[in-house]
Parts: C-alpha cells; sequence; structure tokens
C-alpha cells in the first residue's frame, strides 16, 4: 500500500506535489504586496490621526475627573473644620 500512493512528505515536502503552483501563487503575492503597502500607508496617516484624537479626549477627560475629585475632596474638608 505504502509503494501506491505517494507518501506525506512527498506531497507536502519541498518539491513534492504542487509545490511549483506554491512558487507561482507566492511570485503573484510579492507583486501584488507593493501595491497593498503602498495602499496601507495611507490609512496608517488616518488611524494615527484618529489615535491621536481619541488620546487628547481621554487627556482632556482625565483632566476634568481630576478637578472634579479635588473639588468633591475640598467640600469635604471645608464643611468638616
Amino acid at each position: 500500500m505504502a509503494n501506491e500512493a505517494p507518501s506525506w512528505a512527498d506531497q507536502w515536502g519541498a518539491g513534492g506535489i504542487g509545490a511549483m503552483e506554491e512558487d507561482d501563487e507566492t511570485t503573484i503575492n510579492n507583486k501584488n504586496g507593493s501595491k497593498k503597502k503602498a495602499e496601507s500607508g495611507s490609512g496608517l496617516g488616518k488611524a494615527k490621526a484618529v489615535a491621536m484624537a481619541g488620546a487628547q479626549k481621554v487627556k482632556t477627560g482625565t483632566a476634568i475627573g481630576i478637578k472634579w475629585i479635588k473639588k468633591q475632596f475640598q467640600k469635604k474638608e471645608s464643611t468638616i473644620a
């Protein structure tokens, strides 16, 4: 039986069945990959802008929250004294 069918190594190893097809797909992906990298570069700028806006909102919200906490603490101290 083992002599009739190709072994696992023959099918999936280097130079096995379908090795040429994988090489062709890799070449096509490499050619198209350069276009994808250029397109993703513009998306990176947009993502950076959104991240910066989000970080600014977090910073502002944190500052407002700290001021609120300080104000609440000062109210409690003034009523105790």
